[in-house]
């Protein structure tokens, strides 16, 4: 089976997002108040935001979680995805990023969807089995600390209901898993969690090459 690269890949995107993206306002208007950080690369790419929106909406999902928001970019697009009855359970470690994007979630309708949790992860997660209780959430999008990544699977993958999915985000880590480097921490640990991923006979598991390397993951019966 051929392996086929796909050439001219910019304005292939550009045709993409020119073909495809549909952005409400207020997201927008996030979306390009995130473009003037001088951390921006952190927000999820907008093409991706729309295919974990896809996602929520597939499977209906109602309760989604979330590690990691940045100025919540994200959160809008899956708050959004699942409706009025929903609600988007937001973890982040500090306020400082999020609270850039807190008027813009009120503007676009959302911020009522959204329970934004500030913890280090790992103890949100934790605490969210006696608070939520376990196998509750439909959906998980992991976009965090690398390093803690298999951590925070492990502690996400109880929250799931059966069926659910988990997206994991930069798992490609710029192509440096290929080869990984024993100083590179993040490449070190993404390439063991994605080894892991691939025997795990607890899910189904999708590996896409996507921005920076999307994994989904399907939580079996």
């Amino acid at each position: 089976m051929k392996n086929k690269t796909i050439e001219n890949i910019g304005a292939l995107y550009d045709y993409v997002v020119a073909t495809s993206l549909r952005v409400a306002p207020a997201i927008r208007e996030l979306m390009e108040r995130t473009g003037e950080h001088e951390h921006a690369e952190m927000a999820t790419d907008p093409t991706q935001c729309q295919f974990l929106a896809f996602l929520i909406r597939s499977i209906a999902a109602k309760r989604v979680l979330e590690v990691g928001v940045f100025t919540g970019v994200g959160t809008c697009w899956m708050a959004d995805a699942v409706g009025p009855d929903g609600k988007v359970v937001a973890c982040d470690v500090s306020e400082e990023f999020p609270a850039i994007g807190r008027p813009y979630w009120e503007k676009a309708g959302l911020a009522g969807r959204i329970d934004l949790r500030v913890a280090p992860a790992a103890e949100t997660l934790a605490s969210l089995a006696e608070t939520e209780g376990l196998g509750t959430f439909d959906f998980c999008y992991i976009d965090a600390d690398k390093t803690a990544y298999d951590t925070y699977y492990e502690l996400v993958l109880p929250l799931m209901r059966d069926g659910g999915v988990i997206a994991l985000d930069n798992m490609l880590s710029d192509g440096s898993v290929a080869n990984p480097q024993p100083g590179d921490a993040r490449a070190v640990a993404l390439d063991a969690l994605n080894r892991k991923l691939h025997t795990d006979d607890r899910v189904d598991v999708s590996f896409l090459p996507i921005c920076d390397g999307l994994y989904l993951v399907r939580k079996r019966p």
